[in-house]
């Protein structure tokens, strides 16, 4: 019987990055229906705080990777992509 593997880190930080996405979403839907007391309020905003700042801290990592890959890449020989051009 083979053994699974586990999952690699950056699966793993887009598995974070999307649950912590979705739950940022619901989050914010409570909030807009203004049915919450003001203390579940500023809990749920708090929430909020800690989710933005993992959603843009797996973005800013998978932004170096990609800057990393362009890099190591003879991607950056290529022409820059120019929407004018058909």
């Amino acid at each position: 019987m083979s053994e699974s593997q586990p999952p690699s880190p950056a699966s793993a930080d887009i598995k974070d990055f999307e649950k912590s996405l979705d739950e940022l979403e619901k989050l914010v839907s409570r909030l807009e229906q203004g049915d919450l007391t003001l203390e579940d309020t500023l809990a749920e905003f708090e929430r909020g705080m800690v989710l933005h700042g993992r959603c843009q801290k797996a973005l800013d990592e998978a932004q170096l990777r990609v800057d990393m890959l362009l890099k190591s890449s003879d991607f950056q020989k290529s022409v820059p992509f120019d929407p004018e051009t058909p």
